[in-house]
């Protein structure tokens, strides 16, 4: 048996909670919600759901922006500071951290910034 919800395989031995964070945008929090409002108990699993709960499943998670959709409004946001050179812009476009303390942190993102991509 496999579970497709929104073009993602949804591992079938996970609790419902656990295994809708498999898709993109979906996190604890949203999975919670979605898990209330189809009244899916969290410690039920995938495999256990009957059709018409996995149907409820897929119209729930289908009122969110996920995949593709998500990813791309990620990439346009990211341009679109590049763009107007704000702070978070010039750090997108220099590959250095963006927000955070950097003094102890974040040493890798800092190692590969100083370097020229070729």
């Amino acid at each position: 048996m496999e579970v497709r919800i929104a073009g993602i395989n949804i591992p079938i031995n996970k609790h419902s909670e656990i295994a809708l964070t498999a898709v993109f945008g979906i996190g604890r929090s949203a999975a919670r919600s979605i898990c209330d409002k189809t009244s899916i108990p969290y410690e039920k699993k995938i495999k256990e759901l009957t059709d018409a709960e996995i149907d409820a499943l897929r119209d729930e998670v289908g009122k969110f922006t996920i995949e593709g959709e998500l990813r791309r409004e990620v990439a346009m946001n990211i341009k679109r500071k590049m763009d107007i050179g704000s702070y978070a812009g010039m750090r997108h476009r220099r590959g250095l951290p963006l927000k955070a303390r950097t003094k102890t942190n974040a040493k890798t993102r800092k190692k590969r910034g100083g370097r020229k991509k070729a």
